[in-house]
């Protein structure tokens, strides 16, 4: 789920800085069109009082009041202990409705600082979305926000669009295959001319969660004294600061032996106990992280089928007439 927004200046009759909003399972990313990364990335989790979380969602529509108002959002709600933390989206897909309005309206107004009345939106929705839930986001922006238009596209049609800013894009297409890993599970999708093939999408049981647990795994095996409560989170700083995918891991792992110098990093943690310091190597771990995305038997013994196999199925799966223009993009 996401949103992007463009402010019509009436008085020269163009388009001001357009904003953008990009909600997940576990994350919401916010910021402006043509910058090259969001703004702000919060958690897309909510913090109500433990009392109201035993009340459903046709009940917390009617107590409204000071419970209503008293919920934080991101990182304030994860770090509120006597709150029930919730998170609204579960696998891609909205589900609590109540809860998900009163996030958007807390980071369009804090975050965004905006007037959603004086902004179009743009939403995004994950492939294979429910009409009924298309509707009931619309009829939120529409009669909650009052917003003066709204679209809504597919995730996967506008990470295609938004390839075209890149140097090596030769061509601007609404054609190819879009791999779209989160946390818990990765999508192969296929899109020709800007249409998801639905009937084809195939998804992988390997995604970001795997890549750090595999992280945590090489950790412990050498014993670099990470605090055991903090593996986990270490692993996870790890993998999204120093992991990229390497063309030939063989050629990868003579590299680092050669010059390990160049290569290994140093991550620096504190003990969330006696807070010293801690510091770990950073080797192997750099490239083997992502590699079970092309190994998958690294990680996952019941699943051995790589992300290029995958690929490959769910285009000779496609119509025979868009086979070509997927492999070529």
């Amino acid at each position: 789920m996401g949103l992007l927004s463009h402010r019509k200046v009436k008085a020269c009759g163009c388009c001001s800085q357009a904003s953008l909003f990009l909600s997940d399972i576990w994350y919401t990313k916010l910021g402006y069109a043509g910058n090259t990364e969001p703004q702000f990335i919060v958690p897309s989790c909510i913090a109500i009082r433990e009392s109201a979380k035993v009340v459903d969602q046709a009940q917390r529509k009617v107590l409204r009041g000071v419970d209503d108002l008293d919920f934080f959002i991101g990182d304030e709600a994860i770090d509120k202990p006597t709150y029930a933390t919730k998170w609204p989206i579960r696998h891609g897909i909205i589900e609590d409705w109540d809860l998900m309005e009163r996030f958007m309206e807390h980071v369009i107004f804090k975050y965004l600082r905006a007037e959603p009345e004086d902004h179009y939106f743009l939403m995004t929705e994950p492939p294979l979305n429910t009409p009924e839930n298309r509707e009931y986001l619309a009829e939120i922006m529409f009669e909650s926000f009052n917003v003066p238009g709204l679209y809504i596209a597919v995730q996967a049609v506008l990470a295609l669009a938004a390839s075209w800013t890149s140097r090596q894009a030769g061509e601007r297409t609404l054609t190819g295959i879009i791999i779209d890993s989160g946390d818990g599970v990765t999508h192969a999708i296929p899109v020709a001319e800007g249409y998801v093939i639905g009937s084809c999408i195939k998804h992988i049981p390997i995604a970001g969660r795997d890549i750090t647990y595999f992280i945590q795994q090489l950790l412990r095996e050498r014993e670099v004294g990470i605090p055991p409560e903090q593996s986990l989170e270490t692993a996870k700083a790890i993998k999204e600061r120093y992991c990229y995918i390497c063309p030939n891991i063989v050629k990868e792992f003579a590299k680092y032996d050669l010059d390990p110098g160049k290569w290994i990093k140093q991550y620096t943690g504190i003990n969330a106990i006696n807070q010293k310091k801690f510091v770990v190597d950073v080797g192997y771990e750099r490239f083997l992280g992502p590699e079970i995305f092309f190994h998958p038997e690294f990680a996952n013994p019941d699943f051995m089928e790589s992300i290029s196999d995958v690929v490959d199925e769910v285009i000779q799966n496609c119509p025979i007439d868009v086979r070509r223009p997927l492999y070529k993009h």
